[in-house]
């Protein structure tokens, strides 16, 4: 396919950039694809209680996986795009960093059960998944290859991680196994990623034993992420506090809410990855534009906008009127959330919006808001969750989360330096430039 030629920019590069996208939402398909099947079939077997103890572990974990991170990713993909002759100063010291912090989380999680632990959960369940932020920090790898758009290699690995784990808890499925080695299959995922990324690093003559650490490079990498860091830490809140207070505002009966409602985060988050696939493969792209030409760069702004509230509403829209149907043919005993998945979807809208207009924060070197627009998002859905959990059940997280999803992604509009850019998303959310656009061609 021969794409359209736009005045000051590289064909080739486009087309470069628009092959990285497609591969990696190739990728991200496969493995959102394969990994939703295997849950599917982990929660029909474990049911709705097994699978509440299981993902509720699990999202009581992911709160502290945004401080094992250290929101480096992005800025490690700035930092080679501006620098690549120093990418085993960047990748060895960011490597350390994650590494450090991940092993920092395990004891900062089992102070966190003493203070607050979840009743009917073994603490042991949760000491396991604790080491998943060691094995994370070879996530970096990931960052080298989008810096260079070359994200097929992290397809490959994805796709190959995660059927090997699918058939890792099919096995168990047919064994009968206790919920204990589902536990240790979901550390195993993380592990078996690891191994790919450092099998694919290595080849054509790159190694991670040439990653050297260098503590100038640290101080800076913590100065322009630490923002991040907090943001990621209130998204992770506000993406899997639901779950949490679920089981602790309901009591018992919240385990098995709990657990039917991870079946409709499931369906949601299998959404949330295209935006991220897109605007990650994107970045480089949006850089060049904002270095070369202003004008160009807010056009690619604009567009990327309307890109992500068209595909949102249509998935939003379908899945909508297709929930039920897909909770026939999952589970009968999941049904009830069916309705509350016609509701969450709608949070997608903003989540896409929110992704993109997240890239724009760091080209503009404006991070420090992302802590603020997730911050408030955060408290948004706690303080909703308390009001709504008790009359609605998991109805109520939904819409606490929708509405923590608005909020975080529009607070852009409290910030004059941001204030032009919570326009061009409000002008893409009601089809503002869609409309400018068809009324061009005609």
């Amino acid at each position: 396919m021969k794409l359209p030629s736009i005045k000051g920019f590289d064909e080739e590069a486009l087309k470069k950039y628009f092959k990285n996208t497609g591969m990696l939402l190739i990728g991200k398909v496969g493995s959102m694809g394969i990994k939703m099947l295997s849950s599917i079939a982990v929660a029909n077997y474990l049911l709705s209680y097994g699978n509440g103890i299981l993902t509720t572990s699990v999202a009581y974990v992911f709160l502290f996986a945004a401080l094992a991170g250290l929101g480096l990713d992005q800025f490690v993909v700035k930092e080679l795009h501006q620098f690549p002759d120093k990418r085993d100063h960047i990748l060895g010291t960011a490597f350390f960093m994650k590494s450090f912090a991940g092993v920092l989380c395990i004891p900062l999680i089992y102070i966190a059960w003493l203070i607050y632990p979840l009743e009917g959960i073994e603490y042991a369940y949760i000491f396991l998944l604790s080491f998943m932020g060691i094995f994370q920090s070879f996530t970096i790898i990931d960052s080298y290859f989008q810096s260079e758009v070359k994200s097929k290699y992290i397809m490959q690995v994805q796709i190959i991680g995660n059927l090997v784990s699918a058939l890792i808890k099919v096995a168990l499925i047919l064994t009968h196994s206790s919920i204990t080695l589902f536990f240790v299959a979901y550390l195993l995922d993380v592990i078996l990623l690891s191994i790919g990324y450092i099998i694919t690093y290595n080849r054509k003559g790159r190694s991670i034993f040439t990653w050297k650490y260098e503590a100038k490079l640290t101080k800076k990498l913590l100065s322009l992420s630490w923002p991040l860091i907090i943001s990621g830490i209130m998204v992770s809140i506000y993406m899997r506090i639901d779950q949490i207070m679920l089981k602790q505002l309901l009591g018992e009966r919240g385990i098995s809410e709990a657990g039917a409602y991870n079946t409709v985060v499931m369906f949601a988050e299998a959404l949330n990855f295209v935006p991220v696939a897109i605007v990650s493969s994107l970045f480089p792209a949006i850089l060049n534009a904002r270095r070369d030409d202003k004008e160009r760069y807010q056009k690619r702004l604009q567009n990327l906008y309307d890109l992500m509230v068209w595909m949102s509403l249509s998935f939003a829209i379908f899945i909508t009127f297709a929930s039920p149907l897909i909770y026939k043919l999952y589970k009968p005993e999941f049904l009830s959330a069916a309705p509350v998945l016609s509701v969450h979807v709608w949070g997608c809208a903003f989540v896409f919006l929110g992704v993109a207009s997240g890239q724009y924060l760091i080209a503009e070197n404006l991070g420090r808001l992302s802590f603020i627009r997730t911050g408030l998002g955060a408290i948004t859905n706690i303080v909703l969750n308390l009001i709504l959990i008790p009359k609605l059940g998991m109805m109520g997280t939904a819409i606490a989360t929708v509405a923590a999803y608005f909020v975080s992604t529009f607070m852009v509009l409290l910030f004059k330096s941001t204030r032009k850019q919570g326009f061009m998303m409000l002008k893409s959310l009601f089809l503002v430039t869609a409309f400018q656009k068809l009324t061009k061609k005609n």
